[in-house]
């Protein structure tokens, strides 16, 4: 059975959205529908693309605290408040110790929660 966790460690996001892009055309130009496997990977590749882009964009924000930007500047850039992207980040960093309790491929360790929690710090008052 073809799932997002059973594919998601042999694509990069860029392998993903070109396969996704691939099926995508196939079925909306072709003549002939996609078979089952190939639309089941469809939606499957859908979700890598999704949960990829959602971990380098807080990859992103991070590497962005590391420069030194402020909460206000990083929701400026993303387009949503300064809460709005702290709460984000936050959540993501729960995820991510979340993810590496249930698999140790996945997410980040306590070492490396703890740092990401420090680095992101409290949202700047103002």
């Amino acid at each position: 059975m073809i799932t997002p966790d059973g594919i998601e460690k042999e694509f990069t996001l860029l392998t993903a959205a070109g396969r996704h892009d691939e099926l995508w055309v196939r079925d909306t130009m072709g003549d002939v529908p996609l078979l089952r496997e190939e639309a089941l990977e469809r939606l499957a590749l859908g979700e890598v693309i999704a949960r990829k882009a959602v971990y380098g964009r807080q990859l992103a924000v991070r590497s962005a605290r590391e420069a030194g930007a402020s909460w206000s500047q990083i929701g400026a850039a993303l387009g949503i408040s300064k809460q709005a992207a702290w709460e984000a980040h936050a959540r993501w960093i729960d995820d991510q110790e979340e993810r590496h309790r249930d698999c140790d491929y996945k997410g980040m360790d306590e070492a490396q929660v703890a740092r990401a929690r420090e680095l992101a710090g409290r949202v700047e008052e103002g």
